[in-house]
């Protein structure tokens, strides 16, 4: 329905003056009651598309016209009672069109009150919707801050005191070895004890590195990778090949943590799952863009499961920490396999990784410990 008043009183007055013109100009080959029955559809259509008021006002005239307007030339008695009749016929007809075109009317106000109002309701449900997802996605990379910063202290813990401990045990077997040359079993015995404490101390260490080597926070992205790559092309035999341009920079500490994470979880699943000999990481640092691959020559991955990966939830423990790791960076993680082998390939634009850098408070980290 118009909502300017005005216009709907004028088309009321121009519709029902048309109708009666065109039965004036059709009086000779139709009866004087025939106008009411064309007048009909206007006080229909009137009433139910522009309310009350117009409607009347289209009753009023059309009965004034009819009665008044379109009596035979040659009669001038309107008391005819036929004329009458039709007349109150017509009036009669539009009270019942005029009432059952004012309840479609409320009926479909309130049709429009009810979905305004369910509209209403859904924008309120998608705004929380929209707060708790946020609210989860601080949660995850709080997550993983936390994880990271337990790491960084787990390892400096076993580098600094454990370490040192066991290497000053160390020095005193030694001097116990020394004065007991002479007890060939004794010294036996000592020396494969501190070859075993020599062993612990080494391992201790290699898991300290592994956990978070000093060289990520020391020299850097390249050298970690380097470190790495040496230690695990000697433990699975797997050849490595990196690729890393020599001028590639320092970046954010959690910029390159989640690198240095995404590598060790690519290659330890090469281990595991390809059945490759050969794997390739490669880096690359422009001005756009930051970036990291690690491809293999193996098995790859069934379709099926790659389908599913896509999908929130379905995704292996590690893949799923590598993705959310790259997407709190505001970066994009993708997974291209068949059956001559699989590549994964991160990239975060280098305008995001001003912020890639979310302070810890200390008390934080030390809660979480």
């Amino acid at each position: 329905m118009p909502r300017n008043a005005a216009f709907r009183y004028l088309f009321a007055i121009i519709a029902t003056a048309a109708f009666l013109c065109a039965c004036r100009a059709l009086s000779p080959f139709i009866g004087g009651n025939v106008a009411y029955v064309i007048l009909l559809p206007v006080v229909t259509f009137v009433s139910w598309y522009y309310g009350v008021g117009p409607s009347i006002l289209t009753i009023i005239l059309g009965l004034i016209g009819a009665v008044y307007g379109l009596a035979p030339a040659h009669s001038a008695h309107v008391s005819n009672p036929a004329r009458w009749g039709g007349a109150l016929a017509f009036l009669l007809a539009s009270i019942v069109i005029v009432a059952l075109g004012e309840a479609r009317r409320r009926d479909n106000e309130t049709l429009r009150n009810a979905q305004g109002e369910l509209e209403t309701r859904v924008q309120e449900r998608t705004a929380e919707l929209d707060a708790a997802n946020r609210n989860l996605q601080a949660l995850s990379a709080r997550l993983l801050h936390l994880q990271d910063e337990e790491r960084r202290r787990i390892a400096r813990g076993l580098h600094d005191s454990i370490g040192q401990m066991l290497a000053a045990l160390s020095m005193n077997l030694s001097g116990v070895r020394d004065d007991l040359d002479r007890l060939t079993r004794t010294t036996a015995a000592v020396i494969d004890s501190e070859n075993l404490i020599q062993e612990v101390s080494k391992e201790v260490r290699t898991i300290s590195h592994l956990l978070h080597p000093p060289s990520l926070d020391e020299a850097g992205l390249p050298s970690a990778i380097h470190w790495y790559v040496d230690g695990f092309s000697q433990r699975s035999k797997i050849s490595v090949h990196l690729d890393c341009p020599t001028d590639f920079g320092r970046l954010s500490r959690d910029v390159e943590t989640a690198f240095f994470r995404l590598v060790q979880e690519c290659l330890t699943n090469i281990h595991r799952h390809s059945g490759s000999s050969t794997a390739r990481i490669r880096l690359l640092h422009n001005s756009k863009e930051v970036a990291v691959s690690v491809e293999d020559d193996g098995k790859g991955i069934p379709l099926e499961k790659l389908d599913a990966m896509t999908l929130p939830g379905t995704a292996g423990i590690g893949i799923t920490g590598m993705r959310e790791r790259v997407r709190q960076l505001g970066g994009t993680l993708a997974i291209d396999s068949n059956n001559k082998g699989t590549k994964i390939t991160a990239r975060i634009p280098v305008a995001d990784m001003d912020a890639a850098e979310v302070p810890i408070p200390e008390t934080s980290t030390s809660s979480a410990a």
